[in-house]
């Protein structure tokens, strides 16, 4: 089910009226990444977000960028833990010690992923069968939180040494990033390709 905001825009009904919401809503959420550093840095902060809501994420994201190298896989991997203890001091992060060691972890994770698999982008999308899985559902309450795809690439994530890979997390990865489009019926961006 959407929802009519003030501007007369009808978006899904967990899209709150706040400006920074709106925009992710509209441009980014659904919309297919294939870009290596853009899915590394977008599962980075779907992990951050981990017991937290995602607007305090979407807060907080300018800055993750702006202190992880803009999410450049092999900046993170070498980062220092010097460099990663002044982070747990940044109040513009999370600053949860295994969240933020984790990015690193997840670089080097990444990195031998690619070197045994080409290309992070085919790797996760493969999940999927290369192509967005196309969801309409009617309301909020039919948008799933796990589904196999999810199951599958959180085992194989975990497997690979990834952590704050959970398979609710790997779903919300996996709508943000566009692999899945669950825009609910009635929605403006429902009617996208």
């Amino acid at each position: 089910m959407s929802r009519v905001h003030d501007d007369g825009v009808s978006r899904c009904a967990w899209c709150t009226d706040d400006d920074i919401y709106r925009r992710y809503h509209d441009e980014e959420w659904g919309v297919p990444v294939r870009d290596d550093q853009r899915l590394f840095g977008m599962l980075q902060l779907e992990g951050a977000q981990a017991g937290l809501s995602w607007i305090t994420v979407l807060n907080k994201r300018a800055r993750y960028e702006h202190v992880f190298h803009g999410f450049d896989i092999e900046r993170c991997a070498a980062m220092t833990d010097r460099q990663l203890e002044r982070l747990l001091e940044d109040p513009g992060i999370i600053r949860n010690r295994l969240k933020v060691y984790g990015v690193r972890k997840n670089a080097k994770a990444a990195l031998r992923l690619m070197e045994r698999e080409g290309s992070l982008s085919e790797y996760l999308w493969s999940f999927v069968g290369g192509a967005p899985i196309i969801n309409r559902p009617a309301t909020i309450a039919r948008v799933p939180t796990t589904t196999a795809e999810s199951d599958a690439m959180s085992n194989a994530l975990k497997k690979a040494g990834f952590t704050f890979v959970g398979s609710t997390i790997c779903y919300a990865f996996m709508q943000a990033v566009g692999m899945v489009n669950d825009h609910t019926a009635g929605c403006f961006r429902a009617a996208a390709k």
